[in-house]
């Protein structure tokens, strides 16, 4: 994400984008549907199946997890949220 900041500023996070290559720790962006449709939203991975993915969405609360489903960008129900 080159030049999203201030100044031609680049983005702090590197993202996989490749849900056939996530793994446990890697940096997702990920969606949420419903009124939070459209913002981005950044997370950890904590867990990979073969058809979804667990997502740390809060550094600061490990008890926040979204379960989200497998694509490049995993998309998280609202009310998960």
């Amino acid at each position: 994400m080159l030049g999203m900041g201030e100044d031609g500023e680049n983005c702090p996070f590197e993202f996989n984008f490749d849900e056939k290559t996530f793994k446990i720790g890697d940096t997702v962006s990920y969606r949420v549907n419903g009124s939070l449709e459209g913002f981005p939203f950044v997370g950890t991975l904590i867990e990979v199946h073969d058809d979804y993915v667990v997502i740390a969405g809060d550094p600061n609360d490990p008890e926040t997890k979204y379960r989200g489903t497998r694509e490049s960008r995993p998309l998280v129900e609202f009310s998960e949220v």
